[in-house]
């Protein structure tokens, strides 16, 4: 197209559109009119996606490898030797086993909350009709997921599910700033408003001013009325932070939750809520504090007291040894007698019998 008048005026026509259905759809929210359109949207470029997805990674394998083979056609096939015994070695065992370790956990966590999932995987980070937190997942309306269920993984809560389509779904991660879920604090029961805020650890609202927490308590979702948009019991996160009170009704908190956000890969989809509230069963147990180790009892040398030492409490010492404490020693002679008295230990000189 040459640079003339009519194509720069249409250049600022369509930004001066895109800017308008932008404004349309943030201000329509939940109930954008471009909302229809996007559904269609994603019925159409979700299989593309899907399939791009799973080809971009070999081709750019293939790609890197013909760049560092400075153009020798064996070095090629060397390379490509190598590459394929890593990837059937090492790459596919690590990819399965960290795979099979989030699924475990996702099934673990599940079957605590009693809540039927329909396992999926994150295909897309971000979503095309907007600047929120979302992902793109391979499950949708053909695999009977809905709008407004709630999606999780082995670690707690990751979102709800916003749009669907035939084959993908989008979710709204829960530390988006337009995400809300009510929150139960674990044990004291008492009830709050987690909002998202991107990286940071969400905030929480509690209805109770003067509730007593502490940092390293934990939460869980409350549920909303036939588990929609969010199912009861699914863990959030722990306490971080506690804001001053400053006299208000209400306590504000900051919560770290439990689901790293830019590392999501197994995902559940709840698609039947469970019959009755798990409460805090599904939270992990928390670690055992080590036993604390008995004091250390003084150490006693039990030696008697040797012979012939002065006993320093006055008490007549069996060796002979003068008394320090002044009282007579028995075992000296004639010692300690009246005037007049005759030792009777004493020896008779005097020849009488």
């Amino acid at each position: 197209m040459r640079d003339t008048k009519e194509s720069r005026l249409l250049l600022v026509l369509l930004v001066v559109i895109a800017f308008a259905l932008i404004t349309v759809d943030i201000r329509g929210g939940e109930d954008s009119p471009l909302d229809r359109p996007r559904q269609a949207a994603q019925s159409v470029f979700g299989p593309i996606e899907r399939g791009v997805s799973g080809a971009v990674d070999p081709v750019g394998n293939a790609i890197q490898a013909v760049r560092d083979s400075g153009g020798r056609s064996s070095t090629i096939d060397r390379l490509q030797r190598e590459n394929e015994a890593l990837k059937q070695q090492l790459g596919s065992k690590d990819i399965t086993r960290n795979k099979a370790q989030e699924l475990d956990k996702l099934l673990k966590t599940a079957g605590a909350g009693q809540y039927t999932i329909k396992g999926a995987q994150v295909i897309a980070i971000g979503a095309a009709q907007g600047f929120s937190w979302t992902v793109t997942i391979d499950a949708g309306s053909h695999d009977g997921i809905a709008r407004d269920m709630t999606v999780l993984n082995g670690d707690g809560l990751v979102g709800r599910v916003t749009t669907v389509g035939p084959s993908t779904s989008t979710v709204l991660l829960a530390n988006d700033p337009d995400f809300t879920v009510g929150t139960r604090l674990e044990g004291s029961m008492e009830l709050g408003f987690a909002t998202g805020q991107g990286d940071r650890p969400m905030r929480v609202q509690l209805l109770n001013g003067k509730a007593d927490v502490h940092k390293g308590d934990r939460l869980v979702t409350f549920g909303s009325q036939a588990g929609k948009p969010f199912v009861p019991g699914v863990p959030v996160g722990k306490i971080v932070g506690i804001d001053p009170s400053g006299g208000n009704l209400t306590k504000t908190i900051q919560v770290q939750p439990y689901v790293g956000f830019t590392r999501l890969d197994v995902v559940g989809v709840v698609v039947v809520a469970p019959r009755t509230d798990p409460r805090d069963s599904v939270l992990p147990a928390r670690p055992t504090p080590p036993a604390a180790k008995p004091p250390a009892k003084p150490a006693t040398t039990g030696k008697p007291n040797p012979g012939g030492t002065p006993n320093p409490n006055g008490t007549p010492n069996p060796g002979g040894t003068p008394n320090p404490g002044g009282t007579p020693n028995p075992n000296t002679t004639g010692a300690g007698l009246p005037a007049g008295t005759t030792d009777p230990n004493a020896k008779n000189t005097s020849g009488r019998g």
